[in-house]
């Protein structure tokens, strides 16, 4: 770890937390990922072996604690690990309020479908089967078919063809997508403009909105 030669604990925690991905590491575990493909899906730019050299790090500074289960390890935070919280959220409501700009590099459907399905309001959905498929029209065509499933409470993400009957599908492009989720516009506002539509029954349509929803930090006010 690097050294800032400084008795100051900002400094300090700084040796340990300001290199490149450590702290996007804690934001995945803090966020309720305990193994290393859900991690990596969480940084999915995030080569392997840097993620595995993060997660050492973190463990030697004792943030982080690796446990074999079942042939598995589970990475959790320790204490020190969850003190971050209010840190992190704080970071995360700062980014909200003042860095706005999306550049093309920041769109990235692997992470949003990641962050939906751990966030959407899935008590508010259907308690039979629902599918939530998605068509972007501005991505890679390798990348731009998704899919939300719904069962009992719990909600899983595909980006390949489950098999099951759709019950609605949003179209549109990923930075409208991505830029509704973060709360820089509203679903309402998306739909009224034709930037995003939904092909359903008109009730099914209308309840799409409130299905997905938007992340947590789309409620921080903007300056």
């Amino acid at each position: 770890m690097p050294a800032y030669g400084q008795f100051c604990p900002v400094a300090k925690a700084m040796e340990v937390l300001d290199e490149r991905w450590t702290m996007l590491v804690v934001r995945e575990l803090l966020e309720g990922s305990t193994h290393f493909n859900e991690l990596r899906r969480g940084v999915p730019k995030m080569s392997p072996a840097l993620l595995s050299k993060r997660l050492r790090t973190l463990e030697r500074a004792g943030i982080v604690r690796r446990t074999p289960q079942d042939g598995r390890v589970v990475y959790t935070l320790t204490e020190a690990g969850e003190e971050l919280r209010p840190v992190v959220e704080g970071l995360g409501a700062w980014g909200v309020r003042w860095i706005g700009e999306l550049g093309e590099e920041d769109l990235d459907p692997h992470l949003l479908f990641w962050d939906m399905r751990r966030k959407v309001p899935v008590h508010g959905w259907p308690e039979r089967r629902t599918v939530v498929a998605f068509t972007l029209d501005d991505v890679d065509p390798k990348v731009a078919r998704w899919w939300l499933v719904g069962t009992d409470g719990q909600v899983d993400v595909c980006d390949y063809d489950p098999g099951f009957d759709v019950t609605a599908t949003v179209h549109g492009s990923i930075r409208t997508l991505t830029r509704i989720w973060r709360g820089d516009q509203s679903w309402q506002q998306a739909l009224r403009a034709g930037r995003v539509t939904v092909s359903a029954p008109t009730d099914v349509r209308r309840a799409v909105p409130d299905w997905l929803g938007q992340a947590p930090l789309a409620a921080v006010p903007r300056p």
